[in-house]
């Protein structure tokens, strides 16, 4: 034993010469074989004798690049310490830079995020839920809006990266499940479309969602971002947007995940150009549900906001076919419905408008409203009505009675109609009571029952054969 220490004390200093240096270096690459491959080493006698081979060695896979954004790098590469972007000279900072972008692709992209986001001053740090929970997909959102607002960020030279291709690509994201990302993507886009004026284009993903497909998840994002940049709009592609793209949103059937923000872009058009006023609500009224009521109340609540914003000239263009509408809203059997529209004699903006034409107004609501006061089954509806009808009078009174008048000489005339109409029906059933044709089945028919009761007499064969030969 002992001289087996002291040979193997000596054989550090036998390293000194040039086989026993082969021979160790042998012996390094050896192991450094058994490690990689994971079996079992042909090690030579001559080290044998001083190394123990291993029976089996933990699995160590190498690293595969992916192609996905979300592949988890290994956790035993370790990333090396760069300086700081402020503690090198201006020169070498674009350098630098890019080794600590590279170390992102070749190690933990969440890790590197995270330690790398506070290199510029002007990325945006914001304090959210999402910040307990952040992914490498977040991190770099919040990475790129760092330097969009950036105050040395330059649009001229950005120009080549960011272009059409590129917002179109951030576009398709929107569809996203996640709405924190959507969130993210909506920041995102606000800024690109703030600084490159000429990558406004959302056109495709709305008609393929109105034509087609009816499903995505970013359409209440995406007409967000579009209410904070319509007054940028240039006037006949506002129009053509508009017409053709916001309105007939209004007939999807996932309207109330996107309606909120879908007036308020419609009300944003209206206020830049009021003499969109009647083509909108011509488009309203086509699109008008006929047996959805929570969607009905959806309409008269955006219907409300653009006669907030309406010129007295424009609504004198509509306002037939529109209170012929909400006439019959008043009507509805639907009291939420119901309740809605009798709101509308609670603003006072629309209630001049009303004012200033009441002649064309009133006549058209008047027999919904007194109809209703009499038939109606909940009080509040009745209690809006009544508080309608004093409105009307209040405006013009002789204008009223004359509506009174003429409503109560309607029903009685309907009432008259409807009698004629009872009457002539029972004469036509008196005419057919009396019909011999109808008194010959009667007797028949009579005739059979009575046959057919117990103790009537057989009838006779032979007194019926003369009949069937006459």
């Amino acid at each position: 034993m002992r001289n087996k220490n002291k040979k193997e004390k000596e054989s550090p200093k036998a390293g000194k010469s040039g086989k026993s240096s082969k021979e160790g270096q042998d012996i390094v690459e050896s192991e450094q074989i058994s490690v990689r491959k994971n079996t079992l080493v042909a090690v030579p006698s001559t080290v044998s004798a001083k190394i123990k081979v291993p029976v089996s060695q933990p699995i160590v896979k190498k690293d595969k690049w992916h192609n996905s954004s979300t592949f988890s790098a290994s956790n035993n590469r370790e990333l090396q310490k760069l300086p700081s972007l402020k503690d090198v000279p201006p020169a070498d900072q674009e350098k630098l830079f890019i080794q600590k972008l590279r170390q992102c692709l070749e190690g933990s992209k969440t890790s590197c995020l995270k330690a790398y986001l506070p290199i510029s001053p002007y990325v945006c740090r914001r304090q959210t839920d999402v910040r307990s929970s952040l992914t490498s997909s977040t991190l770099v959102y919040e990475f790129f809006l760092g330097f969009l607002e950036s105050p040395d960020f330059q649009p001229n030279i950005a120009k080549k990266y960011i272009a059409q291709k590129f917002v179109l690509q951030l576009l398709e994201l929107f569809d996203s499940e996640d709405p924190r990302e959507r969130d993210f993507l909506k920041t995102t886009l606000h800024r690109i479309y703030g600084k490159f004026l000429g990558l406004r284009k959302t056109d495709n993903i709305f008609y393929r969602f109105i034509y087609e497909t009816e499903h995505h998840n970013g359409i209440a994002e995406l007409l967000e971002i579009l209410g904070s940049i319509i007054n940028g709009f240039p006037p006949h592609p506002a129009k053509i947007f508009l017409l053709k793209v916001l309105l007939p949103l209004h007939k999807v059937k996932s309207l109330s995940v996107y309606h909120p923000q879908l007036a308020y872009c419609v009300v944003q058009f209206l206020e830049k150009d009021n003499t969109l006023t009647e083509p909108v609500v011509m488009a309203l009224l086509k699109y008008w549900p006929k047996t959805h009521s929570p969607k009905e109340v959806m309409f008269l609540n955006e219907l409300e906001a653009i006669l907030d914003v309406t010129e007295s000239s424009e609504f004198v263009k509509t306002m037939e076919p529109l209170f012929q509408q909400l006439a019959k809203c008043v009507s509805s059997p639907h009291f939420q419905v119901a309740e809605r529209a009798l709101y509308y004699w609670n603003n006072e903006y629309i209630m001049s408008l009303i004012s200033d034409n009441a002649a064309k107004i009133l006549p058209i609501m008047f027999p919904s409203l007194y109809h209703n006061s009499k038939t109606h089954c909940n009080k509040i509806i009745h209690g809006l009505i009544y508080n309608a009808l004093k409105l009307f009078m209040e405006m013009n009174q002789k204008l009223f009675d004359d509506c009174t008048q003429q409503f109560k000489a309607e029903e009685l005339k309907e009432k008259l109609k409807m009698k004629v109409q009872e009457e002539a029906w029972v004469k036509i059933e008196n005419l057919a009571k009396a019909s011999p044709q109808v008194l010959k089945k009667r007797a028949l028919s009579g005739a059979s029952w009575n046959m057919g009761m117990p103790g009537s007499p057989e009838p006779s064969l032979g007194a019926a054969e003369p009949s069937l030969v006459g």
